[in-house]
């Protein structure tokens, strides 16, 4: 053959590739097309041939198919790329499953596209943590630094009668070990020795679907070297639900978070900002809340939303306590009226296998209280939301059976001093019931949006805790989201005290913060600077402060009560000193032991560490104030050096001197052989870490820097605190077993940062050895020395002459390794 006719051949060649190839794109395009009916136009099997006239299909957002033991979807070409969330949760899980994964927990929440590449749907998980707008340059980028793994894969089996639906089977998605959504999560594959899925044993239970969701159960069952249960059938065996619900096409407009009021959010970088930088934007979460009737709205009247949100109580919720439940959602009303919308929060019991057969708690249509039978003590509020705007979509609130025992407990520590109602082991259903409605609010409280605000209980003065008046109308903090259960402050006598938390005024002011519709309003950017002021407007008010613990700032702790923490815990242990000596009254059972009594009893120690935490984080303390660059005002502020003294003096007092109030022998002779001196030293100890703490010093000293002779300064610190733990040799006494233990962890704490060139604080490393602070424990050991050696030649107590003897031996020690 010539070249000429070579080159010819070649192109006409090249030419029909081409064409050929753009043929075959076309075909995997949604364009409609209609196959003859046998057999598809590119070899795929006849749509007859595979959902067969046996075929059960469940008509929905996709088709679902059971052929004999095969699950089909038919998903219509509108859908594909359109974004899901595919929510995995525990429907059933084996006993004693870990921690906090029972029945209802969710172990995976992801954004999946169902896409089609030639002849394959391909599944692929979508993330928002980086976008710009898809008509901007950047965007090209974003899209090529962020390539959506894909997690499945499936041939078309067939293509639906009219072309405009593809057809695959999905069976082994759910019955293979498909890690994305199983419930053997990491670490519990290597806690449990998980060693693989057997097929044979795992199983798709239902498959459901609905105009905007599908729902499948199915039995995942794994070979496991170390089951939680049933150790000799070496079988991990569990029950997943698998929701997939359509993403609205139009999302909510989202709304932006303001660090002076908690939300919880959805974080995203927007390179397509105008920022000379990658910028961060975050979104509150809540729920799509809309007036019904627009105008009334906006006039300031109280309107439905068109939408409320609606929670189903768990059928296995015992009956006494539905009333309960009910209330603690319904709760929020009150708040959500602020933000101008009536019913907003709404509870129903489920209905029956007979008034709805498809009704399931795991299906995401339904937001639930799930009643949980499991020894764990805790309840939690999770929710499920659009990461594109932060739309709560389905929330579920798990009530823990167990968790009633560590309310019945605390509030007999806490309250039973001034409270007769809990001087008993079972409560009357009244108590623990108004109990459990205030822990449902909580949860619910983070299902609607909110976080911990751990910095409310400090807008109330102390006192105004011992005020029946006050705390029926206010509660004992500014929100129910506060780590403030019962009121430890108020003492025998004070008269009609509310002992449990409510909803307060911070709540009617977050909720409506985020859950008022602004009229004027049509970008997110238009809602700022009205959102800005209602900030401003309550900015000098401390009812209105929001921060989360930091542990250095006094005024945002978890557990404790009011403005003033050595009062409090100076009213908290006048309670506990009351508790002690009927204990062994209150926790006895007729025919029974002293476990209650073992337990209590070591649950009232853990309160005091509590009260003294809360006192010796002033030492060293620093007030946070969340504000904006445009407030005036500085953000950190060193807590007083009077305050800091007096948290000293508290410690000394009452923390590090020995506790005989807690020594009761009737009871510590009723649990235990031995373990007293053990149990003060560990609880004392974890205090005097506290305050001698690198961190602490640190700060101690860079505010003396600052502030000099205002600021507490670390020698000052330091003098006062070995005048307290040494208080013995300065007053010429004998020291006892409790306080010679601490008195040696007082000097291991020093060879300890003597020893130790980096510490690991709360926030960051300490270089110790570059730092003055073991300048200042140098001096600190040579005036302690010289008190020993003076007190040694004074005392003449045996015991406390041979202690002394060894820490001036310990001390040379130290400083001899040191030099």
């Amino acid at each position: 053959m010539n070249t000429y006719l070579h080159r010819i051949l070649c192109a006409l060649i090249f030419s029909f590739l081409i064409v050929s190839g753009c043929t075959s794109s076309k075909n995997t395009t949604s364009d409609k097309r209609t196959p003859p009916p046998s057999s598809s136009s590119d070899g795929m099997k006849a749509y007859s041939s595979v959902i067969t006239k046996e075929a059960k299909t469940d008509e929905g957002l996709f088709d679902v198919h059971w052929v004999k033991d095969k699950l089909y979807y038919e998903i219509p070409d509108s859908l594909l790329n359109r974004e899901m969330l595919l929510v995995s949760r525990l429907a059933q899980v084996p006993t004693d499953y870990f921690g906090f994964f029972s029945a209802g927990s969710k172990t995976a929440e992801q954004v999946i596209t169902f896409e089609r590449q030639n002849d394959k749907i391909l599944i692929r998980k979508q993330s928002y943590n980086a976008v710009a707008a898809d008509t901007l340059p950047v965007y090209k980028s974003v899209k090529a630094n962020n390539f959506a793994p894909v997690i499945a894969a499936f041939p078309i089996e067939t293509m639906g009668e009219d072309s405009t639906t593809m057809v695959i089977e999905m069976t082994d998605f759910f019955t293979s070990d498909t890690e994305a959504i199983s419930g053997a999560i990491g670490f519990l594959r290597q806690q449990y020795q998980v060693r693989r899925l057997d097929g044979n044993r795992s199983y798709i239970e239902s498959a459901k679907s609905f105009p905007q969701n599908i729902e499948v159960r199915h039995v995942l069952t794994y070979n496991a070297g170390n089951p939680p249960s049933d150790e000799q059938t070496a079988t991990l065996s569990m029950m997943m639900s698998q929701s997939m619900v359509l993403l609205p096409k139009e999302p909510m407009r989202p709304r932006y978070e303001d660090y002076r009021v908690g939300w919880f959010t959805v974080n995203q970088i927007d390179y397509g900002s105008d920022a000379q930088k990658a910028e961060e934007k975050s979104y509150i979460r809540r729920w799509r809340l809309e007036p019904k009737d627009p105008e009334a709205y906006a006039r300031g009247e109280l309107v439905e939303p068109v939408k409320p949100i609606v929670y189903y109580l768990d059928p296995a919720t015992p009956t006494k306590y539905v009333p309960y439940i009910k209330q603690g959602v319904e709760d929020w009303n009150e708040a959500f009226e602020e933000a101008g919308f009536k019913n907003a929060v709404i509870a129903k019991e489920a209905p029956s296998p007979e008034e709805d057969p498809d009704w399931s708690p795991e299906d995401i249509r339904y937001s639930t209280v799930r009643w949980v039978a499991s020894t764990i003590r805790n309840a939690v509020g999770p929710s499920v939301s659009d990461p594109r705007t932060g739309e709560i979509i389905e929330s579920d609130i798990v009530w823990y059976h167990n968790h009633m025992r560590s309310y019945r407990n605390r509030l007999m520590i806490e309250t039973g001093a001034a409270n007769p109602a809990a001087r008993k082991l079972k409560l009357d259903d009244d108590l623990i019931g108004e109990t459990m409605r205030r822990v449902i609010s909580h949860e619910i409280g983070h299902a609607i949006g909110l976080p911990h605000n751990m910095q409310s209980s400090s807008a109330y003065p102390v006192d105004s805790l011992r005020s029946g008046n006050f705390t029926q109308e206010y509660g004992i903090a500014t929100t129910i989201m506060e780590y403030a259960r019962q009121n430890y402050i108020a003492q025998p006598g004070d008269e009609n005290i509310r002992f449990i938390r409510k909803i307060g005024p911070y709540d009617k002011y977050s909720v409506n913060w985020g859950y008022r519709v602004i009229p004027d309003a049509e970008t997110p950017e238009d809602e700022k600077p009205v959102l800005d002021q209602w900030i401003l407007d309550k900015a000098d008010d401390p009812i209105y402060r929001f921060a989360s613990s930091t542990g250095y700032d006094p005024s945002s702790q978890t557990e404790d009560l009011s403005n003033d923490p050595v009062q409090a815990s100076t009213y908290g242990l006048m309670n506990l000193k009351r508790v002690v000596p009927n204990l062994i009254e209150w926790t006895s059972t007729p025919g029974e032991g002293y476990d209650d009594l073992e337990e209590i009893y070591g649950e009232l120690i853990g309160q005091w560490a509590r009260y003294a935490g809360h006192v010796s984080t002033n030492i060293g303390g620093v007030y946070q104030s969340r504000k904006s660059s445009d407030q005036e005002g500085v953000l950190y502020t060193p807590v007083p050096k009077d305050y800091q003294r007096e948290a000293i003096g508290f410690l000394n007092e009452h923390v590090f001197s020995t506790p005989d109030w807690l020594l009761d022998k009737e009871i510590l002779r009723r649990i235990e052989h031995a373990g007293a001196l053990e149990r003060v030293k560990n609880l004392q100890s974890r205090m005097l870490n506290d305050v001698m703490g690198a961190d602490v010093m640190i700060r101690l000293n860079e505010a003396h820097t600052f502030d000099g002779d205002d600021a507490y300064a670390p020698l000052e610190m330091l003098e006062d605190l070995r005048r307290g733990v040494w208080s013995e040799i300065y007053e010429m006494t004998s020291i006892d077993p409790y306080r010679r233990n601490l008195q040696r962890v007082y000097l291991d704490n020093i060879e300890n940062l003597f020893n130790t060139d980096e510490i690991r604080s709360f926030r960051g490393n300490v270089d110790v050895k570059n730092s003055d602070i073991r300048a200042f424990l140098r001096v600190e050991l040579g005036l302690l020395q010289n008190d020993l050696e003076r007190a040694q030649t004074r005392i003449s107590d045996g015991l406390t002459r041979a202690h002394i003897e060894d820490a001036l031996i310990r001390i040379d020690d130290i400083l001899d390794a040191e030099s």
